[in-house]
C-alpha cells in the first residue's frame, strides 16, 4: 500500500508558528498601554498632574497595580508617553492647519481655517492643556511643548513676512509673537467653558484677531501668500 501522508498541523494555540505569538503579545501590550494612557489622561484631567496617582490611573483603566508597573515605572514615565502621543498629534494638527492651501484664503476664511482645527484638538484632548500648563510636569514634555510652540510662532512670522515683505523683521516678530498669545489666552478661555458660551468665546477669539491682523493687509480680502 502507499504510504501516507499525515496532514499538516493547524495553527492552533499549540502549534502556531514561534513568531505569531510574539505578535499577539506586542498586539496586547499596546492596547493595554493606549488603555491606561487613556485612563492617565482621564485622571490628569480630574486631579491635575501633581495629584494623581498611579492607583489611581489603574483604577480608572480597570486593572491591578501590578500590571500598570508592567508597562510603566512610575507616573512620570506615564507623563511622558501621553505627552509624546499628543504632541505628535497636536503636530498633525499644525500641519492640517497651516497647508499651503489654506494660505491663499482672504483672512477671515483663513482664521477659520487655522483656529478650527487647533481648537477641535484642544477640545478632544483637555489632558494636553493639562501637561502643557500644569506645574512639576516632567521637564522632558515642557521642553517637547515649548519646541512645538516655537515652530508654530516661526510659521506664523513667516506668514506675516509675506503678508508684509517691506516691513522691519523685528516688528513682524513683534506682531507674530502677540498673535500667538493671544491665540493662547482666547483658547484657555474657550476651554474653560462649554455649549453656547465655549462657541461665544471662540467667536470673540476670531473676532479680535481679525480686528488685530486686517489693518496689516491693503483690504480685508487680501489673500496670504508663502513667502
Amino acid at each position: 500500500m502507499p504510504e501516507q501522508t499525515k496532514p499538516e498541523p493547524a495553527n492552533t494555540p499549540e502549534t502556531e508558528s514561534p513568531d505569531a505569538r510574539p505578535r499577539r503579545r506586542q498586539a496586547r501590550g499596546e492596547r493595554r498601554i493606549a488603555q491606561l494612557l487613556d485612563a492617565a489622561a482621564n485622571v490628569f484631567c480630574t486631579t491635575g498632574y501633581t495629584a494623581a496617582s498611579t492607583n489611581a490611573i489603574a483604577r480608572e483603566a480597570g486593572v491591578s497595580p501590578g500590571t500598570l508597573y508592567q508597562f510603566f515605572p512610575n507616573k512620570e514615565a506615564i507623563a511622558i508617553e501621553l505627552g509624546d502621543r499628543l504632541l505628535h498629534q497636536w503636530r498633525d494638527s499644525h500641519g492640517a492647519a497651516l497647508v499651503a492651501a489654506n494660505l491663499d484664503l482672504p483672512l477671515e476664511q483663513l482664521l477659520e481655517a487655522v483656529l478650527d482645527p487647533l481648537i477641535t484638538f484642544n477640545e478632544e484632548n483637555p489632558a494636553f492643556a493639562v501637561l502643557m500648563h500644569g506645574p512639576d510636569i516632567p521637564g522632558r514634555i515642557t521642553q517637547e511643548f515649548d519646541t512645538v510652540h516655537a515652530g508654530l510662532l516661526e510659521r506664523i512670522e513667516e506668514i506675516l513676512t509675506g503678508y508684509l515683505p517691506d516691513t522691519p523683521a523685528a516688528e513682524v516678530h513683534r506682531v507674530s509673537t502677540m498673535t500667538f498669545a493671544v491665540f493662547k489666552a482666547g483658547l484657555d478661555l474657550i476651554l474653560a467653558h462649554e455649549g453656547a458660551e465655549r462657541a461665544a468665546y471662540t467667536k470673540e477669539l476670531k473676532t479680535i484677531m481679525f480686528r488685530y491682523l486686517q489693518p496689516l493687509f491693503c483690504e480685508t480680502d487680501a489673500s496670504i501668500h508663502t513667502p
